[in-house]
């Protein structure tokens, strides 16, 4: 296992092909603030440049996974001018977008609350897997903001009609309605958090790696598009081209002759 210890604000571990983000500010509840954000759009850089890393896992150190904004930080966001806020604002925005575009598939590992931005952190990634005690909450009205720079993830995530409801809202609601709603996948009890965070591990480990990472790509190009003559040109497109690769072949070669394919560890075996 390698660990990077350049960073203040979480930890990136890296072992074999999973990358472990650890939001590493318990102290704090993992608070978003200028260096987390620019600290975790790094991290994710990093993992996915590792060689043979198939996924990544984020989750946080201490009583919460994500508290929302450091408010420090907004206490000195408060005093800037409008261009300085704007210069300011869209680094929230573009860290979501680094993890929401990496080519790994990412799992979050949630427990305690999830407030404001870490609604946002949530949404983005690919897999959302809750403790069935963490708690959510769309805050920002409650100080006079809105939860805008996340909001397209968010909308996404639990559909346009719950997010109406909480966005205006700001009601704290439990890892139950989180489910309900669709915002995260499965609820665990707090100690099996991670043996069902190791399940879903390996059924990304036994799924072709270029598959994967084109099966992302698809879900978002497709999501919300009307089915047009052209969407669906670019469906056969896609899946002639997957067919003839040599991940494809092999995957299909192994289906045929009852084996493992080749990039699943013991193949062969």
């Amino acid at each position: 296992m390698s660990s990077n210890s350049e960073f203040t604000t979480l930890e990136l571990a890296i072992d074999g092909a999973v990358a472990r983000i650890w939001l590493d500010r318990p102290e704090m509840r993992n608070a978003i603030d200028d260096v987390f954000i620019r600290e975790l759009g790094e991290a994710f850089v990093q993992a996915e440049a590792a060689p043979g890393v198939r996924a990544v896992v984020l989750g946080g150190r201490g009583p919460a996974f994500c508290a929302g904004a450091n408010l420090n930080w907004m206490k000195k966001a408060a005093g800037y001018t409008h261009e300085q806020n704007l210069e300011d604002a869209a680094g929230l925005p573009r860290m979501l977008r680094t993890l929401e575009r990496s080519r790994l598939p990412v799992i979050a590992r949630i427990h305690g609350d999830v407030y404001a931005g870490g609604m946002g952190l949530v949404a983005v990634c690919d897999v959302a897997i809750a403790a069935d005690t963490a708690n959510f909450c769309l805050s920002e009205v409650k100080i006079g903001l809105i939860p805008a720079t996340i909001s397209p993830y968010v909308i996404r995530a639990m559909g346009a009609r719950a997010a109406q409801r909480y966005f205006l809202t700001a009601e704290r609601f439990g890892a139950a309605e989180a489910h309900r709603i669709g915002f995260v996948h499965e609820i665990v009890a707090p100690d099996a958090l991670d043996t069902k965070v190791d399940e879903v591990l390996r059924s990304i480990a036994a799924a072709g790696p270029v598959a994967v990472q084109e099966s992302k790509r698809l879900w978002r190009d497709m999501a919300g598009q009307p089915i047009t003559e052209a969407l669906s040109q670019d469906t056969v497109e896609r899946i002639a081209r997957l067919r003839a690769s040599d991940e494809g072949r092999e995957g299909l070669r192994a289906f045929l002759e009852k084996r493992k394919p080749s990039w699943v560890q013991g193949a062969g075996k």
